[in-house]
């Protein structure tokens, strides 16, 4: 059989994947003529056919399939191996493309990029942030700031930090609730998903259901809504932590939600072509000492914290 001819992949690839021809043109800035072209060459190299024509459907047959299989991890790695030489190729003034949650952006990552830059002036961030799960390589990211437990296909994955869930509040919430129990906390305007709340309460003993006042999908802009004292709120410990060195924000009791849920890990992922990359490298290194210091600073707070509630046993 002869060689498959390599210059049909992609256009096999995106047809396969949409199943529609005119659709798979438009994606790849081609004609519908030139992708038809295509996959009749590859049909004809091969020798048999890989798809069947349903109406204006065009889908995969067994063969097919098979050769989709085949073909798929090949093309990734064409890409990946292709995004590694151009980020090794780039000038003296390095790009990092990084994709990660608004929450870990606004209440982590920012505030610290003026270390960042002051370290290393010559590698810059291009930050994307997004609530959904990016494809790195289909969208041409370096590496991404992940919460969750993964696998992430085709990525490797470094673990970051696990943060558990604390009760926080404003100064002026932590002034009302000073000497109270967990009664008058349930009295007060809770932020943030009803079955964490519960949880949280059933570990001091009381088992009510919860009715918070206001749900967010995204942790940054809850820990904003108590830092205005419009309640109080369950959040991951690390995105608090300036706040909470600043005294913008408290913990109001000792304790926590630990860290073993799913959301709890935040990793750093990325292509392994790229896995030492020296600005890569060197990012991953800042991210690692800038959050055992984050850490630091929070085991120090928590030793010498007069926590306003009383135990949580306590009513």
């Amino acid at each position: 059989m002869s060689r498959l001819p390599l210059n049909t992949l992609p256009a096999f690839r995106v047809v396969a994947r949409l199943g529609n021809l005119r659709a798979a043109a438009q994606e790849l800035h081609l004609t519908h003529s030139a992708v038809s072209q295509q996959i009749k060459l590859l049909e004809e190299q091969v020798g048999f056919a890989l798809f069947e024509r349903r109406g204006r459907r065009i889908v995969l047959n067994t063969a097919g399939a098979t050769l989709q299989r085949a073909v798929e991890p090949a093309l990734d790695r064409l890409d990946e191996g292709l995004r590694a030489a151009a980020a090794t190729a780039q000038g003296e003034a390095q790009r990092i493309r990084l994709t990660l949650l608004p929450s870990f952006a606004q209440r982590w990552l920012l505030p610290r990029m003026p270390r960042w830059r002051e370290r290393h002036p010559d590698i810059h961030l291009e930050l994307h942030t997004s609530q959904q799960l990016v494809d790195l390589l289909r969208e041409g990211y370096h590496a991404g700031l992940r919460q969750g437990q993964g696998p992430w296909r085709g990525l490797q994955a470094e673990q970051l930090v696990d943060s558990p869930l604390v009760v926080l509040g404003s100064p002026a919430a932590a002034h009302r609730l000073n000497g109270c129990g967990i009664k008058a906390l349930a009295e007060e305007p809770l932020l943030g998903r009803p079955e964490l709340w519960e949880r949280w309460f059933a570990l001091g003993g009381w088992r009510n259901a919860v009715s918070p006042v206001a749900t967010f999908n995204d942790a940054g802009l809850l820990l904003q809504a108590v830092e205005q004292d419009i309640g109080i709120g369950l959040a991951r410990e690390v995105l608090a932590a300036d706040a909470l060195r600043d005294g913008r924000l408290l913990r109001l009791s000792p304790t926590a939600l630990p860290g073993d849920s799913a959301y709890a890990h935040y990793w750093c992922v990325f292509p392994p072509e790229l896995e030492n990359w020296p600005p890569l490298l060197a990012f991953r290194a800042w991210l690692r000492e800038e959050l055992a210091l984050s850490l630091q600073h929070l085991a120090d707070a928590g030793r010498s914290a007069n926590y306003p509630l009383l135990s949580t046993l306590s009513v």
